[in-house]
């Protein structure tokens, strides 16, 4: 009887990787080999990817803030002093989206950061 070299579950994972590689060209789709470290690179660089979409956001509201207070005679770091002076604690996601859509309500922040600063 001839010996068998790889089982249904060794196949059973190639296939799982060969899976995992659907759309990419070429070698990289068919081949076990160059599909699994074409997908664990593809990993790897989606783990990072979504370190850097927080970090990413993070800078994007703080540039909306910026823009928004500036008009009001205020920087952002002054801004941000004043808020915490003023013990109101609003994250800088709500913020961005108060300068953009709620103007108004965004406006009566900035002038308690302003009170809160003179004193």
């Amino acid at each position: 009887m001839a010996r068998v070299k790889f089982g249904k579950v060794t196949r059973a994972r190639r296939k799982r990787w060969i899976k995992m590689a659907k759309g990419y060209y070429g070698t990289k789709k068919t081949s076990f080999k160059k599909a699994h470290e074409q997908v664990q690179r593809s990993m790897a660089y989606a783990f990072v990817g979504r370190k850097l979409r927080k970090r990413d956001f993070r800078k994007l509201w703080i540039i909306r803030i910026n823009a928004a207070v500036r008009p009001h005679g205020l920087s952002y770091s002054k801004f941000m002093n004043g808020l915490k002076l003023a013990n109101i604690n609003i994250n800088r996601k709500m913020l961005s989206e108060l300068a953009i859509h709620e103007n108004e309500k965004f406006l009566a922040i900035v002038e308690m950061a302003k009170k809160a600063l003179e004193k």
